[in-house]
């Protein structure tokens, strides 16, 4: 094995763990410790040139998704008997799933040709009282543009429950129940209104393709069931399926129409630092610009969950125009298990 697929696989095992995956740690431990050329599907892995970490191609999470999604589809049950929730030790672990590299080489190696995608639906613990602050300051029903939007899942945050210092803001009955832990003083409570929603992606996924929907929940972690509840239930939710392009001239063309009497909520989360340098200052330039023709009864918001270089999660910021005003919101876990919210 290449010293650098082994430090991915080690990175990505150390990177679960911190996200709370101990399955998903020790199956990438494994892998970084007994893969070995025994199979075509293990040869191509060991042989993978270019960047191999989850900053590149991925490679850990790429094999990781497609194993389970064997184990999610009933494709596989012997290798099911040996994911989450049985416990098994490492030599049984190993062996199902090399003999899963031999029995599944088509399957593998078609799915390995793909990207790992998620739609983090715990993510909209950020959005929600991202966009009931919005909502305070201008009192007015939302327009909401995502970047990055995957499969659209969180393009229904407004429907959403989220559960913030004892506060509960959204239906109670909300199929999505978020409830990060939270510290700091609970967001506006003030009902949410959306009146257009739109995203984009360069690869969307559709939730109401099955094989799509699979694609969504294999790259979640089998020992994580509450992620994988969360997700089916936003499935059944999602309703606006994001449009397939770049994001910089899909952004410009949704700008381009100034909407009196509501505010362009416009947010990314995670996904920034994937967008090629020239898109992320083609959709600064374009929010700017728009910003400079605000009004209050036309204003615009900007509302960002990325990594930052500060260690302890995602920094949360929020730019409003007109005046463009940006303030910090907090910090938030990547996968939204926590936010220490600021305001």
């Amino acid at each position: 094995m290449s010293d650098a697929l082994r430090s991915a696989f080690q990175s990505q095992a150390r990177a679960c763990a911190k996200l709370g995956s101990p399955f998903m740690e020790r199956l990438m431990t494994l892998m970084a410790e007994r893969l070995t050329a025994e199979s075509a599907v293990a040869e191509r892995l060991l042989a993978w040139t270019g960047d191999v970490t989850s900053s590149g191609q991925s490679v850990p999470l790429r094999i990781a998704g497609s194993l389970h999604g064997l184990v999610l589809d009933g494709s596989d049950p012997a290798l099911a008997a040996v994911y989450p929730p049985h416990e098994v030790s490492d030599d049984v672990l190993w062996a199902e799933v090399a003999r899963a590299f031999v029995a599944h080489e088509a399957r593998l190696m078609a799915w390995l040709d793909l990207p790992p995608q998620t739609n983090e639906v715990r993510r909209s613990a950020a959005l929600i009282p991202a966009a009931l602050q919005v909502t305070e300051m201008f009192g007015l029903p939302l327009t909401i543009s995502e970047l990055g939007a995957s499969a659209g899942l969180n393009l229904a945050f407004s429907d959403f429950a989220l559960l913030a210092d004892g506060a509960l803001r959204g239906a109670e009955n909300a199929p999505v129940r978020l409830t990060p832990d939270w510290t700091g003083a609970a967001p506006p409570d003030l009902p949410l209104k959306v009146i257009d929603r739109a995203g984009v992606d360069l690869n969307p996924l559709d939730p109401s393709e099955p094989d799509q929907a699979l694609r969504l929940l294999s790259y979640l972690w089998p020992d994580q069931p509450d992620r994988l509840r969360l997700t089916r239930a936003a499935m059944e939710l999602a309703q606006t399926r994001p449009a397939k392009g770049d994001a910089a001239g899909w952004l410009a063309d949704r700008l381009e129409t100034r909407r009196p009497g509501t505010t362009h909520f416009i947010y990314h989360t995670i996904a920034w630092q994937y967008f090629p340098p020239e898109t992320q200052a083609a959709c600064t330039a374009t929010m700017e610009a728009a910003g400079r023709n605000a009004t209050l009864d036309a204003p615009i918001a900007h509302f960002a969950m990325e990594a930052d270089d500060q260690s302890s999660g995602a920094g949360m910021t929020l730019k409003t125009w007109p005046g463009g005003e940006e303030i910090a919101l907090g910090r938030v876990d990547f996968h939204g298990r926590w936010i220490d919210w600021h305001l």
